[in-house]
């Protein structure tokens, strides 16, 4: 609908989720800082207004429904971190936080994702919006209508520039593992059926991409990958390297697992990758079969 390129038409869904209403306000060809700049520079526009009217339906602004969504959506992702932000003063009690995010994720508001690997990790968790819309719309819109309101759209657009690259970064990881899994199993990956993440309690290492047989608990770990997704920079050495050093630290793996990656602007020539995916893969993922 946006007669965007790949890496342009990830980026527009990053934005709108594919809301219907949003898309259809994105005239073909136009590219994302000329849509935002549209976008913010009117209050009534559709990517402000749909994000409003979709939380005040379900989330009134004074519940603590709203306020752990904002804390999720402005990029805590444990459960301590999210207590603390939606508290306020003093941090949520553990019997009010966690009845409000087993409803959040019932109403497939909230993600949790668990670390993938042979080894059990259910305390792990990492929270995300699940909505790739709401989830643009709580980072960078949702403080943003104020000003927007009173005619500064311009400082809103400064704002979500400032932070797009970072904040792009996570948010597409999400979106990569659930195309991969669409292209999967094939002839190369036969027994992949899961696709995550994995990470210690430190963050350090953190794993972009596992490929297992099965989650949230692996019989067999068959990949593991990192995603670089930078306008100019492609997958390198220095981030090949970073994934030798710390693929060991994943239960299951050993030194001849396989080694993946999953690049904006493509992969250096001279690394020993089992396989790599760019933005064409990952549109080509989600065509009729």
């Amino acid at each position: 609908m946006t007669e965007l390129d790949a890496a342009g038409a990830i980026d527009a869904q990053l934005i709108t989720g594919g809301f219907p209403e949003i898309v259809q306000s994105w005239r073909p060809g136009m590219r994302r800082t000329a849509f935002l700049q549209a976008s913010v520079a009117n209050p009534l526009s559709p990517l402000l207004v749909a994000g409003e009217l979709s939380l005040l339906g379900e989330f009134p602004e004074a519940s603590y429904s709203r306020a752990v969504l904002e804390a999720v959506g402005s990029g805590e992702r444990t459960f301590s971190a999210i207590a603390a932000q939606a508290g306020g003063a003093g941090a949520l009690p553990s019997g009010t936080l966690s009845p409000l995010l087993t409803m959040l994720q019932a109403k497939r508001v909230l993600a949790a994702d668990l670390p993938l690997s042979v080894k059990p990790d259910s305390k792990n968790k990492r929270y995300r919006i699940a909505d790739p819309y709401l989830r643009f719309w709580l980072a960078f819109l949702a403080r943003a209508i104020p000003l927007i309101e009173r005619g500064r759209g311009d400082l809103a657009l400064e704002r979500i520039e400032r932070s797009w690259t970072t904040w792009r970064g996570r948010a597409v990881e999400p979106l990569i593992r659930e195309s991969l899994l669409r292209l999967m199993p094939n002839d190369e990956w036969p027994e992949i059926e899961a696709i995550g993440g994995w990470w210690n309690r430190q963050n350090n290492p953190e794993i972009d991409l596992i490929g297992a047989d099965r989650e949230p608990v692996a019989r067999q770990v068959h990949f593991v990958g990192s995603v670089k997704w930078l306008e100019t920079q492609p997958f390198g050495r220095h981030e090949y390297d970073a994934l030798v050093r710390d693929m060991l630290a994943v239960p299951g793996t050993a030194p001849d697992t396989p080694l993946v990656a999953v690049s904006r602007r493509g992969v250096a020539d001279d690394l020993p990758l089992t396989a790599h995916w760019g933005p064409e893969d990952l549109i080509q993922a989600w065509q009729p079969r």
